[in-house]
């Protein structure tokens, strides 16, 4: 049997660290992947070293339930607790171990070793390279066909097949372990070509976007490191969220033109606030955020368009304004069940009864929306959420509740938006097939390249 690994400090690579650090601040709710993984620990890596971060952070929240099944059983103790900074470095040595063939055994177990004592752990050291180096003679093919759904709580498992059937939950589970798409927004139609041409000279390759014509999805390259990117040319957001602030601009373009007001109710991070703004350029829109630190990037973000919009610290379930806006988008804060390979974190820490209570604090915010707009007056709600309790029992909650609104369909919008060009070409026919009875539209990720969302659309009669 081979020896306890002698990694030096100062030879476990960046990558690694930065991984390791941050599943560990994720691990004890010290924050998201998402933005610790925009944060500076990785960004001071090579272009390698942050790709290689990345993919072993994403990598062990997804797989987590199966790494942990794979690692229990081989410990001395298996149903012992293990400490969190033991339990993260033996995770991320088992994922490259199991999931990454272009990492030798070697590099894996040695600087997870070097990890559990540069942490402290030097006592566990010797189990947790005992436990990689079982685990690497184990490893086969069939160690590496990994059932999807084995990596989600079984309540999210059925209940998904129960709402959308077995084949659907399938693809939904699929989706959310594989590396969500990168897309692109070019805004501006009359800059496309130039900032297409700029990526391209920058390396970047690109292909058409699936639902909009404003989207591209990036092939290859890093598109935070160009000009475009930093001057806003382009920006990254999912091709869903796009269809979304599209859908809300759309439905504004059938109401009163002059001088209109919207409201965005809950506006961070603001990619859809710009898209209200890019297409309703006379009208004046209020952005709302309740957390200071968010308004703060979220004002930062819109400056660009400060003379247009306008934000404001508040609560959006306790707007007091009365048929104020002509339009109000109202994108809810949500259990993100629709973006767990963005964030995969979430089915770690998400319980089914926080369905209700998330559900008590929408229909609040979509209650103050319905009031702000004017009569005849539009509000477009919206989630990323997958669940029932989140979505259409919210509308239908909404709807018995105030006797003034009423839900439209979105069929309408959508072939207005067919019509000028907005949606790509033949995307149109495929995404009314996802128009629910009642008139809302349920994208459910896998289904096109995007997270998932749920959009409807309600009016202030």
């Amino acid at each position: 049997m081979m020896a306890v690994a002698r990694t030096s400090p100062d030879r476990i690579s960046g990558a690694r660290k930065a991984a390791y650090r941050i599943l560990l601040a994720v691990e004890r709710g010290e924050g998201h992947s998402d933005d610790l993984l925009r944060g500076n620990a990785v960004s001071v890596l090579a272009p390698a070293d942050r790709n290689l971060a990345t993919a072993l952070v994403l990598g062990v929240l997804r797989w987590q339930l199966l790494l942990d099944a794979h690692i229990r059983p081989l410990l001395k103790h298996p149903n012992a607790k293990v400490d969190d900074d033991v339990l993260i470095a033996l995770r991320l040595g088992a994922f490259q171990l199991l999931f990454l063939d272009r990492i030798p055994a070697h590099a894996a177990i040695d600087e997870s070793v070097e990890l559990t004592r540069q942490a402290g752990q030097r006592y566990a050291s010797g189990m947790v390279n005992a436990v990689l180096r079982k685990l690497a003679g184990m490893r086969t093919t069939e160690t590496r066909e990994h059932d999807a759904a084995s990596s989600y709580p079984a309540w999210m498992v059925e209940r998904w097949t129960h709402q959308f059937g077995a084949d659907a939950a399938c693809v939904i589970c699929a989706h959310g372990q594989a590396q969500p798409r990168l897309s692109l927004r070019i805004p501006n139609p009359h800059i496309d070509t130039l900032a297409e041409a700029e990526l391209a000279e920058a390396g970047i390759v690109l292909a058409p976007g699936e639902l909009l014509s404003t989207a591209r999805t990036v092939v290859s390259g890093d598109v935070t490191a160009t000009a475009a990117f930093r001057e806003g040319s382009v920006r990254i957001q999912d091709e869903g969220s796009q269809l979304i602030g599209e859908i809300a601009a759309c439905v504004a373009t059938t109401l009163v033109q002059d001088q209109q007001k919207i409201l965005d109710a809950c506006a961070a991070p603001g990619g859809k606030t710009l898209i209200l703004a890019e297409r309703l350029p006379a009208a004046h829109i209020i952005a709302c955020e309740a957390s200071a630190q968010r308004l703060t990037q979220l004002t930062k973000r819109l400056s660009a368009y400060a003379g247009r919009i306008e934000c404001r610290l508040a609560d959006a379930a306790a707007l007091k304004e009365d048929a104020v806006f002509d339009l109000a988008l109202v994108d809810v804060p949500c259990s993100g069940t629709g973006t767990l390979g963005r964030n995969p974190e979430i089915r770690h820490r998400l319980r089914v009864e926080e369905l209700s209570r998330q559900a008590d604090r929408q229909r609040a915010i979509l209650h103050a929306a319905l009031r702000a707009v004017k009569p005849g007056g539009r509000v477009v709600y919206s989630t990323c959420s997958l669940e029932p309790e989140e979505n259409e029992q919210v509308i239908a909650a909404v709807l018995r509740e105030d006797t003034k609104a009423r839900q439209l369909s979105l069929g309408d919008c959508i072939e207005q938006m067919q019509r000028r060009g907005v949606i790509a070409a033949g995307a149109a026919e495929r995404v009314v097939q996802y128009i629910t009875a009642e008139g809302a539209l349920r994208l459910l990720p896998g289904v096109f390249a995007t997270d998932g969302f749920f959009v409807a659309l309600l009016e202030r009669a």
